[in-house]
């Protein structure tokens, strides 16, 4: 793009730029071609400079409607889903606030990848119950340039694991971005169960039915693109 961004611009782009690429995979952000073509220049021109730059990303939230698949998956086992701090259970969705992290974005081929940052949900979390057992996955932390969703998890009360690797991202069902009223919008993203968070989950609660790559909902992720004063 050859427009010339104001500061004001640089920021929403950058805000937008963030939310599209956590819901890529990471194949998205940049190629093997590109990550040649980069190096093989290295030697002939000086490091590219980021096209923008958040250092304190705030609001909105992220939001995941529910597979009913996941749905019936968890009345299978008899787990009861539930909400920890601020997060939200409405409407079959949860919603989890936004509450900051930051975002350097790069033009597109330059690096790879080329969006680095995290968007972080302090305070709120998924809660599954059974029995007198009771697991809470706490405190997401969304990383774009990996599509992978880390988070706390408590069992029972005691720490089990600190950012461990709980959901992937799927952005082939991804939806045209919107924007509107200082947010941008971009829903359609699939969350699955992580290979690490599976077996987790199966010796918790002494079954086998959790597989990695278990759908549990489309994102719906919304973030404010006007810079706060």
């Amino acid at each position: 793009m050859s427009t010339i961004f104001s500061s004001k611009s640089r920021k929403t782009l950058a805000a937008i730029a963030l939310i599209a690429t956590t819901s890529l995979s990471a194949a998205a952000c940049g190629s093997s071609d590109d990550t040649s073509n980069a190096s093989s220049s290295t030697a002939e021109a000086p490091a590219p400079k980021p096209v923008a730059t958040i250092d304190s990303l705030k609001g909105n939230d992220t939001q995941v409607t529910l597979d009913q698949g996941f749905v019936d998956a968890l009345t299978s086992l008899k787990l009861t889903p539930g909400t920890v701090g601020t997060a939200k259970l409405e409407d079959g969705a949860l919603i989890f606030p936004i509450t900051g992290g930051n975002v350097t974005v790069f033009k597109p081929g330059a690096v790879s990848p080329y969006v680095i940052g995290q968007i972080q949900h302090e305070g709120s979390g998924l809660s599954l119950a059974a029995g007198g057992t009771k697991v809470k996955l706490t405190n997401l932390n969304v990383d774009p340039g990996v599509s992978r969703i880390y988070g706390d998890v408590v069992v029972n009360g005691k720490v089990a694991a600190s950012s461990a690797y709980l959901f992937k991202l799927d952005g082939r069902t991804l939806k045209p971005l919107t924007t509107g009223s200082g947010t941008a919008t971009l829903e359609g993203t699939k969350v699955e169960i992580s290979p690490v968070a599976a077996p987790l989950l199966n010796d918790t609660f002494k079954t086998d039915a959790v597989k990695p790559g278990l759908l549990v909902g489309i994102a719906k992720i919304t973030v404010n693109t006007t810079p706060a004063e």
